[in-house]
């Protein structure tokens, strides 16, 4: 019997992929995806639980269900996803309000799992989350303009702060003939940005023959009908020569890293079981702009870790103001249950927050530092369409991921089309973001 299936999906990029794949799958079986959970036979929250602020967000989202349900509007609610896979059976039990859970190891058992849930039943299904990845096909819910490419399931670096491999997984990377298969049929679809995406990209192979062949796969993703291709995760201590040469020489890959760094410290960095030190990371970044002309560098910092005194901090502070790292994602150290670093002395977290906020001030500055050097420069820019509350068309340039960074406001007097690229020459800034004005030239 044919069922109405609403999914909500939250957290990262894999995340995403996870979702779309359920969402195939469902589909694919005869039932109907909604929009709206109004309606719906069964609503799937597909959960993060990275940190404990990630699972609070996922419990208002499964509370607001509850209330729906009910009020009668839906009748059952699955969740899914690394949260369920962290609590387990204390998700429905602490969650009355919640019919069935599937850990990491079961998005493929979504459809068994409705069938389940509609007869009557309570799943619980939890897969071995050490099982080769899944294969299946995707129901997009990005613009038509971009998708991910998720390459590789799990994690096997075992930062001493992280529970991801406990939530994903070891390593395992996918085939590259059914990497590239899914990447053409993404091309064909008219794609224009790829967003290659894992928990850390870098290691792309490294399971296979112990060598690492992410530079191998970015040279075939080049030849598929992409505009941009764009990279997310790379772990400093994988950054080989060839792969650097990969990324300076490609036109199509974007020079925008995304590396997280977390910390400058070289007593931190080890404790946090971080591969490199300080003077490593800083060599890198040095051969990383030498050999790719206008990059653009993000990364991750963390604040109030495990043995940061005053002293690392101001060492973190001073790395960033020398560095000028134009985008970084910032946050105070959380205690994780289940991980090494939660046995650790740190500070507490209300000292770890205000040290984020003087983080987040330092790279505020950076980043008007580098807007303002970008007045006059013209730039190629995704036309994402019209912004209806700033009454103007908004798009990003290869330095704004989606969802990640900010984005490019634009006046035009020839409209342009969602997901045509423009030429935008930036005339300001507005709270952080580029504003500019359409240069009248044929779009691609």
């Amino acid at each position: 019997m044919p069922y109405a299936i609403h999914f909500i999906s939250l957290g990262c990029a894999k995340n995403v992929v996870n979702c779309e794949q359920m969402m195939a799958l469902c589909r694919e079986a005869g039932h109907t995806l909604l929009d709206t959970p109004e309606g719906a036979d069964v609503a799937v929250v597909n959960t993060c639980g990275f940190l404990s602020s990630a699972s609070e967000e996922a419990i208002g989202h499964i509370l607001a269900l509850g209330e729906r349900k009910a009020r009668g509007e839906l009748k059952k609610i699955l969740v899914t996803g690394c949260m369920t896979q962290r609590y387990g059976e204390d998700v429905p039990t602490e969650l009355p309000e919640v019919d069935g859970i599937l850990g990491t190891g079961s998005y493929k058992d979504i459809v068994s799992a409705v069938e389940d849930v509609m007869a009557g039943g309570h799943p619980r299904y939890f897969g071995d989350i050490n099982a080769p990845v899944d294969e299946t096909g995707r129901v997009l819910t990005t613009p038509p303009w971009y998708a991910y490419l998720r390459i590789a399931e799990g994690c096997g670096n075992w930062c001493a702060f992280c529970i991801i491999p406990k939530l994903r997984g070891s390593y395992r990377s996918r085939p590259m003939d059914r990497v590239l298969e899914e990447a053409r049929a993404l091309a064909e679809r008219g794609v224009r940005e790829l967003i290659v995406v894992a928990q850390d990209i870098t290691r792309y192979g490294t399971d296979w023959d112990g060598q690492r062949h992410l530079a191998d796969l970015l040279e075939e993703l080049c030849r598929l009908d992409f505009h941009w291709i764009r990279l997310h995760y790379l772990y400093p201590d994988q950054m080989d020569s060839r792969l650097i040469d990969v990324i300076a020489r490609e036109p199509k890959i974007l020079k925008y890293l995304d590396i997280p760094l977390q910390h400058c410290n070289d007593g931190i960095l080890k404790k946090m079981n971080r591969r490199g030190d300080r003077a490593y990371i800083e060599d890198l970044l040095a051969e990383l702009r030498e050999r790719i002309p206008g990059l653009v560098l993000r990364t991750s910092l963390i604040t109030g870790l495990p043995g940061e005194g005053e002293a690392e901090f101001e060492e973190l502070c001073q790395f960033l103001w020398d560095q000028r790292l134009p985008r970084a994602g910032v946050f105070p150290y959380s205690p994780e249950e289940g991980t090494p670093a939660a046995k650790m002395d740190r500070v507490d977290t209300e000292e770890a927050q205000r040290r984020a906020e003087l983080v987040v001030d330092i790279q505020s500055r950076i980043m008007d530092e580098w807007n303002e050097a970008l007045l006059g420069e013209t730039l190629e820019v995704l036309c994402e369409g019209f912004d209806g509350q700033a009454m103007c068309y908004v798009g990003r340039s290869y330095a704004e991921s989606p969802d990640i960074d900010g984005k490019i406001y634009f006046t035009a007097q020839r409209p342009p089309e969602a997901g045509a690229f423009v030429m935008v020459r930036i005339t300001g800034a507005m709270d952080g973001e580029l504003t500019g004005e359409l240069v009248e030239k044929p779009y691609q």
